[in-house]
């Protein structure tokens, strides 16, 4: 896959399951390349002053992802962003197409036992992680997911890289030379 021209990539859209390192490397990107890095889901909640798992329990999924619709659109907007969608986002048709030639899309793959391991390792306690099968329910929702993920212009395997190692290979794929 080659890479963009610097002057044509105005940010960088990072995809993957849940504990791909989205969070983690969009802030070596962003720091890297001098420019704002925000994840979808904080920004969620920061707007909405409540956590993501409150607003699934008291509103239900479908009030969720009306947020993530209309705060991803804007934050889609923006430039000289380095964005981490949250593992659900690409999953709405066509929203990975609708990207525009100015949005790197990047997906972080991982395989079912990173995916386990680092959700253990951060104390994650999405309900997903907490019936009677974890590791089948990670690999069925995967599984599902993979082919929305797979839309992404760069893949990269996050299974073992290092988060700098990652942030490294995204800015010399966009050409963006850092600042400051």
């Amino acid at each position: 896959m080659d890479g963009v021209r610097g002057s044509e990539v105005r940010r960088i859209l990072l995809i993957g399951f849940m504990a791909s390192g989205k969070t983690t490397v969009g802030r070596a990107v962003a720091q890297r390349l001098g420019w704002e890095f925000l994840d979808f889901d904080a920004e969620i909640e920061r707007r909405v002053g409540t956590s993501v798992a409150e607003i699934f329990a008291a509103r239900g999924e479908a009030a969720f992802r009306e947020h993530e619709a209309r705060i991803g659109n804007e934050l889609l907007a923006r430039h000289r962003v380095v964005l981490a969608s949250g593992g659900g986002w690409p999953m709405v048709p066509g929203r990975m197409e609708a990207l525009d030639a100015a949005t790197l899309s990047v997906w972080l793959q991982v395989d079912v036992a990173t995916a386990l391991e680092r959700a253990a390792r951060d104390g994650d306690t999405r309900p997903l992680l907490r019936g009677p099968d974890p590791e089948s329910a990670v690999r069925a929702l995967l599984a599902a997911r993979e082919p929305s993920y797979a839309r992404a212009r760069l893949h990269l395997d996050a299974s073992s890289a290092t988060a700098e190692d990652l942030a490294r290979a995204i800015a010399r794929f966009a050409a963006v030379p850092p600042t400051g």
